[in-house]
């Protein structure tokens, strides 16, 4: 997959070398590190058998310089060939962004390269990747074989998408470079497709979201025009100042009652201590009616007031009432209950007496 880093103008492309085992995978990748210029080229990694055969993937990053306006750099892979190491090509497939198929033109080896090639179309679609899609070409090495098929031949058997193909001797440096060339830009053609794809698309949204806003305010405008028009509410004039009334002074609230007030104390009820009292002596019979006529009538007792009447009535009202005659008759109860507690114990100890002289009995 392409890495872009847009801060610092950097695009990143993985490119993979296919194909069977000893198809010279290795060799074309090694002549790039040859003859590619130094400030262009990083170090090549490789790790390999003794046999000079790869056992996980050959690395070398390629700098090709500054492609419109940003810095592109190619990342060179290879793959093992031999078969067991399936696993190993599937993981250097991994986000690749084009493919380079080694073939060789050695007729013996003609299954292995349509065996590689089918192995690569699965690896591929694995990832959800197809090879029709993917930018490809392939490379026919070892055209210096004397027995070496044809370039019909080989197109015939290998060629079933019409990709670029080349014939190339990559252990004489031969058709390296145009393989690798031709690679390169179809890379980039692809970048450049998915980056003008991307742009109207981004373009697009913002562009919808402006067409969308003006067309949702007119949608509104024309429900609004469309539906009545609510009724106007009557405006009131304005009410002329009045002059400030004159304050006058509220009463004061009262509080509320809590209880009915009490019924007016009736000026006759203290009255009556009065007559109780004890008239006085009168002159005995014989004396006379000359000595009551000699005997000076008594002093009219003066009379209160009425205001100091009703304040000595309520003064009676709330004297506290005499206490009931049941304390008296208190000392007179005490004995009784005593009497009945004397009375239930005897009765009890009857009960048990006679209990204790049936058991004897019946023993």
């Amino acid at each position: 997959m392409v890495q872009i880093n847009f801060a610092l103008k950097e695009v990143n492309c993985k490119v993979v070398y296919y194909g069977p085992g000893m198809s010279g995978k290795t060799t074309n990748l090694e002549i790039v590190h040859q003859k590619a210029p130094e400030e262009n080229k990083g170090e090549l990694t490789s790790i390999s058998t003794d046999g000079d055969r790869t056992l996980f993937f050959d690395f070398m990053p390629l700098d090709l310089g500054t492609v419109a306006g940003m810095r592109t750099k190619f990342q060179l892979y290879t793959v093992p060939g031999q078969v067991y190491y399936n696993s190993t090509r599937k993981l250097v497939l991994q986000g690749v962004d084009g493919v380079i198929f080694i073939a060789d033109s050695d007729p013996e080896k003609m299954r292995e390269n349509l065996e590689s090639y089918e192995n690569l179309k699965e690896n591929l679609a694995e990832y959800g990747k197809d090879i029709r899609e993917l930018p490809h070409v392939i490379q026919y090495n070892k055209r210096d074989l004397p027995n070496a098929l044809s370039v019909a031949e080989m197109d015939a058997t290998l060629n079933k998408f019409g990709v670029p193909t080349f014939e190339a001797v990559a252990a004489e440096g031969r058709g390296v470079f145009p393989t690798l060339k031709t690679l390169a830009g179809m890379v980039l053609e692809s970048i450049e497709r998915m980056d003008s794809r991307k742009r109207p698309a981004a373009q697009a949204k913002p562009a919808a979201a402006r067409v969308a806003a003006p067309a949702a305010a007119g949608g509104t405008a024309t429900a609004t025009a469309a539906s009545p028009a609510p009724a106007a509410a009557p405006t009131r004039a304005p009410a002329p100042a009045r002059a400030p009334a004159a304050t006058t002074p509220r009463p004061v609230p009262r509080p509320a009652a809590s209880a009915p007030p009490a019924p007016p104390v009736r000026p006759a009820a203290p009255a009556r201590p009065a007559a109780a009292r004890p008239a006085p002596v009168a002159a005995p019979a014989s004396a006379g009616s000359a000595s009551r006529k000699a005997a000076p009538p008594p002093a009219p007792a003066a009379r209160k007031p009425v205001g100091a009447q009703a304040a000595a009535a309520a003064r009676i009202a709330s004297a506290p009432a005499p206490a009931p005659a049941a304390p008296a008759a208190a000392p007179a109860a005490k004995p009784a209950s005593r009497t009945l507690v004397t009375g239930l114990i005897l009765v009890a100890l009857v009960i048990l007496l006679g209990f204790s002289i049936f058991s004897a009995l019946q023993a």
